[in-house]
């Protein structure tokens, strides 16, 4: 009767260790079950081995037993090295991302971010415990890429007085934490991710000004000239957007990180050619987009190019033709140049794609430069490029070839320019209020002024191509003195699906249908009728 018993408590023990192990494989959840049905099982296993006792030593005896002891003793040092491995390897932590779009891969953007943040970031992701996979593959490769990240997952379900603490309304929100402040996001793209990185880190929202009242571009139209996609992407970077009609203010506002003017059409009043050059006097930041002269009824704002040129920036009175072919690439053609190669400039450290700017002018340090304003260049053409001097030939659809003798400007072409000055004396207070007192900023404030001879290439229409939007981001973000944004931000994942005509599929099915199986058959048929 005993041996029964503990025959049966052996059997028991053995299906309850299998429970708990189906248990850890399916409900990984259920720790306080797992661990009671394994103990008790093992506890089972033990008892039914001390009432054996004798025929368990007895088994010893025999060569199978000794033989399986050491086939046994095999495996779990098998098992115990590829643990070993297994942990070494975890501490190695190496990803290959083999997308086209490097998806899975953190942005050059975000990797930036995380390498210069002052102090440490406490996120923290509320979410049900069986929800926490996809966060920790995410914002995993936060912490992997900075020390001063670190993650917890909170199961909102079981500590709800930590959710309410960081008053938590819906699963899956996830709290970026910094010196007491707080940015919450519900999203795991990492774009929202990085964004409410920035948003806690500096704080205080900075302010883009866009001009208007000369018929600029709108930084709110939906349609192909405006600038609404940008104005968001100004979003991620925290930055906040509005307008400024400088002739109704009469000065630009104090919280003004930077002032876009995006195309202008007529000139600048004289007093508000005083306001902008009374700002960058006072160390202010200001980015000019001018398209060429191509319609005779908008003319070149001449009181505006002069104020460029006292800060030792030129305006060409000119289009830039590409004839490298390149624009085709894109389903351009020689009136749309592409730069691929970039002057050494903060602005296009590290940037290596490609941007498009439909009719372009030329841009382009003035040398000898005015006392104290040397600009440099940052964005220029390829050599088989020139600057075409007369417009009214290629707008008129006249073939145009390079003709020096009249005044064409052979390549590479400088279309963007860039000067920063040192603000000293009385004026320092006031770049200091335009920096903010968190600004990255060396020793002595700046002036900033960036110039480019195209605004088409930021609008909805073309700021998708390539690097045009990462252009001017990184051209507004080195304006505010946000170096450590200035990179290539995180793409959305391309489109890759097939599609096929109605023709290819039925190809495809009578290929893999009829003629592979048929081919098959027949080479087996053959085989069989030699071997015969």
């Amino acid at each position: 009767m005993l041996n029964r018993i503990l025959g049966f408590l052996g059997w028991f023990g053995s299906l309850l260790v299998f429970v708990a192990v189906g248990v850890w494989i399916v409900r990984p959840d259920l720790d306080t079950l797992r661990r009671t049905l394994a103990f008790a099982g093992l506890a089972n296993i033990l008892l039914y081995g001390a009432g054996h006792w004798r025929q368990v030593l007895r088994s010893f005896e025999r060569k199978q037993t000794r033989y399986g002891l050491f086939a046994g003793t095999g495996v779990i040092l098998a098992l115990a090295i590829l643990s070993g491995l297994n942990w070494m390897l975890s501490r190695q932590n190496h990803r290959w991302d083999l997308t086209a779009a490097q998806q899975y891969s953190l942005s050059d953007q975000t990797r930036q971010v995380l390498e210069t943040l002052p102090a440490p970031v406490r996120i923290l992701v509320f979410a049900r415990q069986l929800d926490f996979p996809p966060y920790e593959d995410r914002l995993g490769q936060y912490a992997y890429e900075s020390d001063q990240v670190s993650v917890d997952y909170i199961d909102a379900d079981r500590q709800p007085m930590l959710a309410r603490q960081y008053e938590i309304e819906t699963y899956g929100t996830i709290v970026f934490e910094h010196q007491e402040r707080i940015e919450r996001v519900s999203s795991l793209a990492e774009q929202d991710l990085t964004n409410a990185l920035i948003s806690v880190v500096e704080g205080e929202e900075r302010k883009v000004y866009f001009l208007e009242g000369h018929g600029e571009k709108s930084h709110t139209g939906a349609d192909e000239s405006g600038y609404s996609t940008v104005t968001d992407a100004l979003g991620f970077d925290n930055f906040g957007v509005e307008t400024l009609i400088l002739a109704q203010r009469g000065s630009v506002p104090e919280d003004a990180t930077v002032v876009v003017t995006a195309g202008p059409q007529t000139d600048f009043l004289p007093d508000e050619l005083t306001a902008l050059d009374q700002y960058l006097e006072g160390g202010g930041k200001l980015l000019v987009m001018l398209d060429p002269p191509i319609d005779t009824g908008t003319p070149t704002p001449e009181g505006l190019v002069e104020l460029l040129a006292n800060w030792g920036i030129s305006i060409g009175d000119d289009v830039v033709v590409d004839a490298s072919g390149m624009g085709q690439f894109l389903g351009a053609d020689a009136s749309v140049p592409i730069a691929a190669n970039y002057p050494i400039h903060p602005i296009t450290d590290r940037f290596n794609l490609l941007t498009a700017y439909p009719l372009a002018r030329s841009v382009a340090p003035i040398s000898p430069s005015p006392e104290g304003r040397v600009a440099q260049s940052f964005i220029e053409t390829g050599s088989q490029s020139w600057a075409e001097m007369d417009v009214a030939g290629l707008t008129g659809g006249a073939e145009v070839l390079l003709d020096e003798e009249a005044g064409d400007l052979p390549g590479p072409i400088a279309i963007g320019a860039a000067v920063s000055v040192a603000v000293d004396g009385t004026d320092a207070e006031a770049a200091e209020a335009i920096d903010g007192p968190e600004a990255d900023a060396p020793a002595s404030p700046e002036a900033r002024l960036a110039v480019i001879g195209d605004s088409d290439f930021a609008s909805n229409a073309v700021v998708g191509v390539s690097g045009n939007r990462d252009m001017f981001l990184n051209t507004v973000n080195w304006l505010a003195r946000q170096e450590n944004l200035i990179a290539i931000r995180a793409r959305d994942p391309e489109d890759r699906r097939l599609t096929l005509t109605a023709d290819q599929q039925r190809g495809i099915l009578v290929l893999s249908l009829l003629l592979i199986p048929a081919a098959t058959a027949g080479a087996g048929f053959y085989t069989w009728w030699r071997r015969r």
